[in-house]
Formats: C-alpha cells, structure tokens, sequence
C-alpha cells in the first residue's frame, strides 16, 4: 500500500519569526523550544525520521506535533491540547462536609487544640467519614486535605485579628476628630499664607508605657567584613524594669512635647500638662486629641483643668480607635528606630537616650498630615 504523506506545513514570515525566536529562548518551556525547532525543521521539508533523529526524540512524538500544527496551527500546536484528565475521586458532597469541618474550631469537637492542623483535620475525617456517610474519605491524606482547603481558599491554621466597634458613638467621635485635622490644614494653610494669628496650639498625645530597659550580659560583637555580616549579641539579658513615655506632638509644626515616667498614671498625665501649660502663650488655648485613658478623666485630672479654665480642650477617640489618633504613627516609628534592639545599662540611661533622640528629632521637626477619609468630612 501506498504510504500516507502529510501535506506540507505552510509557515507564514510572523509565524516563522515567532518559532526561530522560541528555538534560542532561554526563558521559554523545553517542551515548546523542542515542538518549535520541529515545526521549522518540517517546514524546511525535513523528514520525520531525520528530525527525530536529531533532536534524541522518537517518531511519534515528531508526528504529533506536526499532526496539530496541520490541523490546528503551528502556535497552537506549541501547547499541550486539553485532556479530561482523571475523574475526581471526591463527590461534591463529600467535600462540602470537609470544607464545613474545616470552618469548626477543633475543641468545638471535642478536641483540647484550638486550631487545625492539616494532619488533625485528616485523622479527625477517616476517624467519622463513614458515620458521616462519606466513605470516598477514608484514606484521606493531609496532602488532599491541603489541596481541598487551598481550593477554598481556607486557612484554618492561621488567625487574622480584627478590632469590634464596641462604642455606640464610633461614628461621630471619629467625625470630631476628622474635624480637628480638617482645622489643622485650614490652620496651616493659614500660616503657610502668613494670615493666621497664633492663638491655638492642636496637640496630638498619647502615652508608650512599658518601654523595657533591658541590657546584656555579654558585650555585643561588631561585623566583620567577609565573615560577620550582623552584629553578635548573646541570647541572655538583665531586665532593668520599664519606663512609659509620654508624648505630643504639635500637629501645626511637627514639634514634639515629651515627658519621660516611671508610670503613666493621673499624676504623671497632670505633670505632662503642666509641661504643655508652661511651653505655650498663656492666652493660647491648648486643643489636645487623646484618647480615653482612666488618667485623662480622673478626678486628679479634672481637678487640674479647673485650675487652668478655658485653657485646655480635648477631643477623645473612640473606644478601640487609638489608630485614628495620629501621636501612633511616631511611636511606631520610634519602635522601628531608636527602641529596635536597644541595650541599656540602665533606666537613667535608657531616659536619657530617649529625650536625646527626641531633641534631635525637634531640630528639623516632621509634619504629619492626616488623609484618611478627610473628603468625607461634612
């Protein structure tokens, strides 16, 4: 019998550029490299036989790839066609039940763990998939049990915290406090343009307490070039107890008012207004945004402000919203700069190198400016 020829493969200018290019890419899949220098091979009027020789590579594989090239285009034969692959072994049903049990904390069930683990999860389906009727389960593996949550995009072995709005008035405290950054632009704007008489002060405050002294017990050891890339320091270190800071920073100028405490109780808070008192004009009133600390209402505290009338203003944040007063984003950045693997040899210490950096800061104070939600403000 006559032999079956195949037609020859007709390869457009653009075509044949797209497949020489794939045949010196280093960046492309093997397999489409290989498919590419076959079709130009063929195009070229090259024998299966021949081709297949060349490229280590066996006939049929040759033949299926030019066999698609002439039914279905030379680009499109680059790729592997789509295949039914292998029946899922997991009814629907099946896999709803171990999504549901995945979205049950384990000592809901009866377990003394919290959370999941894909070797748990696993253990617990084999041990009640057949009560459950699900007898498809019984030889699952953590591996399936991973694929089935990834699927659905769980991760019941992690935790994401989130912060519940537990004040009634959330809205409008935050809307008063929108409305002391809106003055504060207004107010700056105002300066910038030299039409603005001094006669407020909008301070934004908040305490850090617990700011740990700690020391070594060992000297630190300094890199070296070529063999320590970090500093050394041993794992062991002296407690030299804590000291709070207490903070505000002068939304119009970027000023920082300090007072480093043992504590940060009512006394300390009226001691830190005391400082702002003495740091302003006297005929400025002192707008402060501060949030809801027992020491910022207490009796000491009012006791205070009666002393100075007309004096001081302050506007609370709500409950749980400490992150719209903006004194945070300094503390964060103190916590990532100054405080970030800090060593003291004491509290005194630890006080002094506080307010050193704090001066330094002053010399060329930052203006924070807030954004958020600022277009919603009526």
């Amino acid at each position: 019998m006559p032999r079956h020829r195949r037609p020859e493969l007709v390869l457009t200018d653009a075509v044949r550029e797209q497949l020489q290019a794939l045949t010196v890419s280093y960046m492309a899949p093997v397999a489409h490299v290989e498919r590419a220098q076959m079709l130009l091979a063929f195009a070229s009027r090259e024998s299966v036989s021949a081709i297949a020789r060349r490229l280590k590579t066996n006939r049929p594989k040759v033949e299926r790839t030019i066999d698609r090239a002439l039914h279905l285009g030379a680009l499109t034969a680059l790729d592997d066609l789509p295949r039914e692959g292998r029946p899922r072994g997991i009814p629907a049903e099946a896999r709803a039940w171990v999504v549901a049990l995945a979205c049950q904390k384990p000592k809901d069930l009866g377990y003394a763990e919290e959370l999941w683990t894909t070797r748990h999860l696993a253990e617990h389906i084999r041990r009640h998939c057949g009560k459950a009727g699900h007898p498809s389960l019984a030889k699952l593996g953590r591996g399936t049990v991973s694929k089935l949550l990834a699927e659905n995009k769980l991760r019941p072995h992690k935790i994401k915290y989130y912060l519940e709005r537990r004040d009634p008035e959330f809205d409008r405290k935050m809307a008063d406090v929108l409305h002391v950054y809106r003055e504060v632009r207004v107010l700056r704007r105002a300066h910038e343009a030299g039409t603005a008489p001094d006669l407020v002060a909008i301070l934004s405050y908040d305490e850090k307490p617990g700011i740990q002294a700690l020391g070594t017990t060992s000297p630190d050891l300094p890199p070296v070039p070529g063999h320590h890339p970090q500093i050394a320091r041993d794992f062991e270190y002296k407690r030299h107890g804590t000291l709070s800071l207490l903070c505000g920073i002068d939304l119009l100028t970027g000023e920082l008012l300090p007072k480093v405490e043992p504590r940060h109780r009512s006394r300390e808070f009226v001691g830190w207004l005391q400082l702002v008192d003495g740091h302003y004009p006297p005929e400025w009133r002192i707008r402060i945004l501060l949030d809801n600390h027992s020491a910022h209402i207490s009796r000491e505290t009012r006791a205070y402000l009666a002393t100075r009338p007309n004096r001081f203003e302050f506007t609370f944040t709500p409950k749980h919203g400490s992150w719209l007063n903006i004194i945070e984003v300094f503390f964060s950045k103190l916590a990532r700069t100054l405080l970030r693997g800090i060593r003291v040899e004491s509290k005194a210490e630890l006080q002094r190198r506080l307010e050193a950096h704090i001066a330094e800061l002053n010399k060329t104070p930052v203006v924070f400016r807030w954004t958020y939600k600022m277009d919603e403000v009526a």
